[in-house]
């Protein structure tokens, strides 16, 4: 085989070591020549490409321009797409923007503040080893991308997949292991501490999500140490850069403006605090533009607004760290005031409103037959998805004129961490055999509309009679770091969350939790503090389940009218093919005429969905006369002759199963001329008395008449 030849004339350069019995290598130099930095990593039989891309400053930029995606690739794992008429790769699925958020929420915390270089990574699956999820590769390559770019990432860092396997904590646990386990937790941080959790679960305790966080720790030390080893060997030269931040002269200037303006003199509930601070910034900016005139415009004006909005979040940390008090007035473990409804939306299948403080989400919930569920076709998916949970923050909600448009990864991303809250409760397919969705139209947003989004989700299934295992509640916390000191905030609102050092977000019935989101806006916490904000969410989720449940304490009995009834047969699967008929002939037709819908199983399960239960029970009738096999002494009433012979008459008595009645079985009279009996589309009642050695029925009026009246 031939060496690869570096254009640049640099050599392949590869670092490896074991994690959990598999080999872990980085190289670099063998492709992606003209990136500011590519290295493929490889780890078992799954090879992810990382790219970066590091430009100029961008001018009037008031955040960091880092994107990072994720590029699902079908040849990946050897499939195509199953579309009939797209193979091309198009729109990224959920799934894929969803992990690309994953690598992203660990990352963008490590670079300085002030940094307005446009940054761009991309993680490209090349082949994938179905044993494990490959997303946790991707991170990793994507952080030694980062790395080798000299750019001023404080990386490196890595991630891992964490499972319970028979009760022990297992890393890069098979996809079938994660869906049937009590736990899929993926970890991801430095060395030295945790910088994102993120947990789907199915009520694991407080106790083992900490030691499930503690384990990943373990698992994460080698991959960050082989990427500064690897940092190491290369010799990377750091890139020049400079920062755009507030001028200290400018802030002192504000914060002085600010002096005796802040503090308790805009501690107030919300929405009269947020009216507060608006009106302080207007008299702000009018009076630095009497006092700067036509130079305030423009940067001048951004770098004042943003050393403002400094002030105002240094005078959030300093009333909580000082006096343990939050903007609104509230304690720290204090939950801002809660409402609900259910019901309200008349003609839903269920809906309900769920309010906390300023936050407010509506939810509404449609049933429908399981033939409705969403056929999932991902490179490492192809599967049927029949709860689904969709979220919805227009501008508006905010107080902002923003064009609709669709779903962006926050709102992606916020729908599926709700889904994910209510999965582990949801009745199995056979108990409630309907697909449903449930859709959060946010109303208005000051802070976790996610955990508003959960709450609504579960009061809406509620009132809409899915029969939930256990109702769930989420609440979203916060962080203060103060030294050596931290400080646990419950129910954290916007203000607190942008000045906040992390954000977490906790769900869970009484018995568990159900899903959990960590991020964090300083490099990393020990696992000590995330258990302390873990018993704290547990408490501040008791009490707003305690409101839920005084709002409706238990899933209907009775589904809403207007929403779809299911009943299922099971049939012979053998028998299938005839249900369906020819080219779904018989299939058609009975959903034409009994006006009901029906979903078959590949194990003779069907079901069978109408509003209407006599029409469930036609379509039942219809489909036990096709399945069910002819039984000798059975009387089959009213059943039409279809053909009459000088030998006798035959009658149908299931679709597509005929039978003979001959003359002598015609009556208990001599019969000298079948017609004279029976006429071809008359109905019949007869008994089937025997089936020869070669399938034939052999019918009889007589035998049928004679038994109905009670004669021997």
């Amino acid at each position: 085989m031939t060496d690869i030849i570096n254009p640049f004339g640099k050599d392949i350069i590869k670092v490896e070591t074991e994690i959990c019995g598999r080999t872990l290598s980085l190289e670099i130099n063998r492709v992606g020549f003209r990136t500011t930095a590519s290295v493929l990593v490889r780890y078992g039989d799954t090879v992810i490409l990382g790219t970066a891309m590091v430009g100029k400053p961008l001018q009037g930029f008031d955040y960091f321009p880092l994107s990072i995606d994720y590029e699902e690739k079908f040849y990946a794992a050897g499939k195509m797409s199953g579309s009939r008429f797209i193979k091309r790769e198009g729109r990224p699925s959920d799934d894929s923007i969803l992990i690309g958020r994953l690598i992203d929420r660990p990352i963008r915390p490590l670079w300085p503040k002030g940094y307005r270089n446009e940054v761009q990574g991309v993680a490209t699956v090349l082949s994938m080893d179905p044993d494990f999820r490959p997303d946790m590769v991707a991170m990793i390559a994507m952080s030694t991308a980062f790395m080798l770019t000299g750019a001023p990432f404080d990386g490196p860092v890595a991630g891992v997949r964490v499972g319970m396997v028979d009760g022990e904590y297992k890393a890069f646990a098979s996809a079938k292991e994660l869906d049937e386990g009590k736990l899929d937790l993926v970890v991801a941080g430095t060395a030295d501490a945790i910088m994102m959790v993120e947990a789907g679960a199915n009520e694991a305790t407080e106790d083992e999500i900490a030691g499930a966080i503690e384990y990943a720790q373990t698992i994460i030390k080698p991959a960050v140490e082989l990427q500064k080893e690897l940092i190491a060997k290369v010799g990377v030269t750091p890139q020049e850069y400079s920062l755009t931040l507030p001028d200290e002269n400018l802030q002192k200037e504000v914060d002085a403006w600010v002096a005796g303006k802040l503090g308790a003199a805009i501690r107030a509930p919300y929405p009269e605090r947020n009216e507060m601070v608006g009106v302080l910034k207007e008299a702000f900016h009018a009076e630095m533009t009497d006092k700067l005139g036509e130079e305030y415009v423009g940067s001048l004006r951004t770098q004042y607004d943003e050393a403002l909005q400094m002030a105002i979040h240094k005078d959030v940390r300093k009333g909580i760290v000082e006096d343990n008090i939050r903007p609104d007035g509230r304690k720290l473990n204090e939950v801002r005031p809660l409402s609900s409804e259910v019901g309200l939306l008349p003609r839903t299948h269920g809906s309900s409103i769920f309010t906390r403080g300023m936050t407010q989400a509506l939810n509404i919930v449609t049933l429908a037959p399981l033939s409705y569920v969403q056929l999932v076709d991902t490179m490492e998916k192809n599967e049927e998805r029949r709860y689904m949970h969709h979220y919805n923050a227009p501008g508006w909600t905010v107080g902002e004129v923003k064009r609709l448009g669709s779903p962006g990864r926050r709102e992606i991303g916020h729908g599926y961490l709700a889904e994910r809250a209510l999965t582990a409760v949801l009745p199995s397919e056979a108990d409630f055999p309907y697909a449903i969705r449930t859709v959060t139209e946010i109303m208005s947003q000051n802070g976790s509309t996610s955990m508003a989004a959960t709450c609504s989700s579960c009061l809406a299934l509620m009132d809409a009679g899915v029969p939930l295992k256990r109702p769930v509640s989420g609440i979203a916390m916060g962080l203060m770091v103060d030294g050596d000191k931290t400080y646990v905030l419950s129910d954290i609102a916007d203000a607190e969350d942008f000045a906040g050092d992390m954000d977490f977000k906790v769900t869970g019935t009484s018995e568990g939790i159900t899903a959990l989101q960590m991020d964090m806006k300083v490099h990393g916490l020990p696992v000590s503090v995330l258990k302390e904000a873990l018993d704290k969410a547990k408490e501040g989720r008791a009490f707003i389940l305690a409101h839920m449940l005084s709002t409706i304490a238990e899933p209907r009995k009775e589904l809403s009218p207007y929403a779809p009834h299911v009943e299922s047969i099971i049939i012979n699967p053998d028998k299938i093919r005839e249900v369906i008929g020819k080219g779904g002939e018989t299939i058609q037709k009975i959903t034409a005429e009994t006006g009901t819908e029906i979903d078959i199983k590949d194990d003779g399960t069907i079901m069978i969905a109408s509003p209407d239960g006599a029409k469930i029970e036609a379509a039942k009738q219809w489909i036990r006369a096709i399945t069910e096999d002819p039984e000798v002494g059975a009387i089959y009433k009213d059943k039409p002759v279809v053909s009459v012979m000088d030998f006798g008459a035959f009658v149908q008595i299931m679709p597509g199963k005929d039978g003979l009645v001959h003359v002598s079985e015609l009556s208990e009279d001599r019969v000298e001329k079948v017609s004279d009996v029976v006429k071809e589309g008359q109905l019949v009642t007869v008994k089937l008395v025997a089936i020869d050695d070669r399938g034939r029925l052999q019918l009889s009026m007589k035998a049928a008449q004679r038994e109905l009246s009670g004669k021997n």
